[in-house]
């Protein structure tokens, strides 16, 4: 069990989080430097190594923080939606991630940070190995290899996600998500839509 974390080190982490934020806009991550990340963020570098050894190991720790909050966002939604309208659990998460889309932006669409993507991606790919095992879908059915489904189903949502946000996030949460769970049931609707007299 965690630790509540005392009000100062969240309140630490937060401008140093926002900081980084702000300079990976200005400049490649090669050049963010631990004095400026400190200046940023208006604390000193003493404070900064008191919460992390180096910038390497600050943003293992945002990316490891960025995947507990999607977590807890996603196992709440779980809980609060019954399964004919499971698009609300996506509904959730697209909210959440649009809230946050300043940090989501930088992180997940600027090519020095793959650990952000790499990230997501794992946890992406688990949650529908999760459901790909859970339901004898269409994808089974037809002869698609699990594998082939996974990677296809993860890419593919990683890669609107960055779109979505890419292009200021043109379309609602919700809009999203049913367009998410129609694909995801891709087949459901025209099998049953055939077994139709």
């Amino acid at each position: 069990m965690d630790k509540k974390l005392d009000p100062r080190v969240i309140r630490t982490r937060q401008l140093l989080k926002d900081a980084f934020i702000a300079l990976i806009k200005e400049m490649d991550l090669e050049k963010i430097t631990v004095n400026r990340l400190a200046e940023r963020a208006t604390i000193n570098r003493v404070t900064f190594y008191l919460h992390y050894r180096d910038i390497p190991d600050m943003q293992e720790k945002m990316a490891e923080d960025m995947l507990q909050e999607l977590a807890e966002v996603y196992e709440t939604a779980r809980k609060d939606t019954n399964q004919t309208e499971g698009w609300k659990v996506i509904e959730r998460m697209l909210a959440y991630i649009g809230e946050n889309a300043d940090f989501y932006k930088v992180v997940l669409t600027s090519k020095g940070l793959p650990i952000f993507r790499e990230r997501l991606l794992e946890y992406l790919t688990h949650r529908i190995i999760t459901r790909v095992e859970r339901k004898d879908s269409y994808a089974k059915r037809v002869g698609i290899e699990k594998d082939f489904l996974v990677w296809y189903d993860s890419s593919a949502l990683i890669g609107t996600i960055i779109a979505w946000l890419k292009n200021d996030r043109p379309y609602t949460p919700e809009h999203m998500a049913k367009q998410f769970y129609l694909l995801r049931n891709r087949g459901e609707t025209a099998r049953s839509d055939l077994d139709v007299d």
